[in-house]
């Protein structure tokens, strides 16, 4: 919980000081045929300083560096972009291959495609605070079990101590920022949501899908908030969140994954939607609950979350932990 103040869905797989470096567009010409197209920038990255490597995956194909952009502490997260299928033709075409090695019907090749198919997703967090270096760096994890007495006598104390700022989803929510991304919005104050892709998702293929639904209510901070009197709210957004993928994607409910994390990574009620075989960042067990599931939990019992004990993991160096041991919950 100590990075909650910086982590966005899942974002994963993280983001509201990330902004600027990533939304930041070319200003737009139009040539001579009338045509618009985007002029390229000064690279922000030219005088960034390597401090060290926070993380990195072969798996996930994705590296973490701190360093410094001029006097400011700054983060750096580089990723390899999913192959998309409309690319497929030009890549075989027009790619460079060296052979490795050949062996009876194998052969292993190091494949150079084309500059505009071996794009790197670069995310830019700067200034990065310490909160931003512990929430990178490789950890272990603890599993916590917290009963409701544990979230009103330990949690919620803490994560009220710490004023974890969620004003970057206001700015959202208030058409501040990023409201040329947002796909859907119900502006209804009391069951309305907006609904735009997590930054995870570069919208290029759908087996990766994610958006998220960011609720209007200001008062729901998780899961725990909700009672039934919620149950409209979460209603409307299963069933119009659902609609909006089917029509705009043409994805159907049976391929989606829509659930909401616990603990969540800001604190400001919101639903992942994410297809189905992604195995986005916290889609586990450990931390996600099917939104289905807490619509009828909610229906059987209105105080459900109030009081049901719930697990979830937490990292060696969060504050969080760090309070749950004091009160020998752990």
């Amino acid at each position: 919980m100590a990075d909650n103040a910086v982590k966005r869905s899942g974002s994963d797989e993280t983001n509201e000081l990330t902004q600027k470096a990533k939304r930041q567009k070319g200003d737009v010409k139009v040539d001579a045929s009338g045509d618009e197209e985007e002029c390229e920038l000064e690279n922000p990255l030219s005088g960034f300083k390597t401090t060290t490597v926070l993380r990195d995956s072969a798996r996930e194909k994705n590296i973490f560096i701190h360093g410094k952009l001029g006097d400011q502490e700054a983060v750096v997260i580089l990723e390899k972009t999913p192959i998309s299928e409309d690319t497929l033709a030009e890549m075989f075409s027009s790619s460079r291959l060296k052979l490795e090695m050949r062996n009876d019907i194998y052969s292993t090749y190091q494949l150079q495609p084309p500059a505009d198919l071996n794009k790197i997703k670069t995310t830019v967090v700067c200034p990065a605070t310490e909160k931003h270096l512990k929430k990178y760096q490789r950890q272990e994890s603890y599993l916590v079990e917290e009963t409701g007495e544990d979230y009103r006598s330990i949690t919620l104390p803490y994560i009220q101590q710490q004023s974890f700022s969620v004003q970057w989803v206001y700015n959202i929510l208030e058409k501040k920022a990023e409201a040329e991304r947002i796909v859907f919005e119900d502006p209804d104050p009391e069951v309305g949501f907006v609904f735009l892709p997590d930054f995870k998702w570069d919208q290029k293929q759908l087996h990766d899908l994610y958006l998220i639904a960011i609720v209007h209510k200001r008062d729901i901070k998780s899961l725990r908030d909700l009672t039934s009197d919620h149950l409209p709210l979460l209603q409307n957004i299963c069933q119009k969140g659902k609609e909006t993928i089917l029509q705009r994607y043409n994805l159907p409910a049976s391929k989606l994954r829509v659930y909401l994390h616990y603990q969540p990574s800001y604190h400001h009620l919101h639903v992942h939607f994410t297809a189905l075989g992604y195995e986005a960042p916290g889609c586990g067990v450990e931390r996600a609950h099917l939104l289905t599931d807490v619509i009828q939990n909610l229906q059987a019992d209105p105080q459900y979350y109030r009081n049901r004990t719930l697990s979830f993991p937490l990292r060696a160096d969060d504050g969080l932990l760090s309070k749950f041991k004091e009160a020998g919950r752990l």
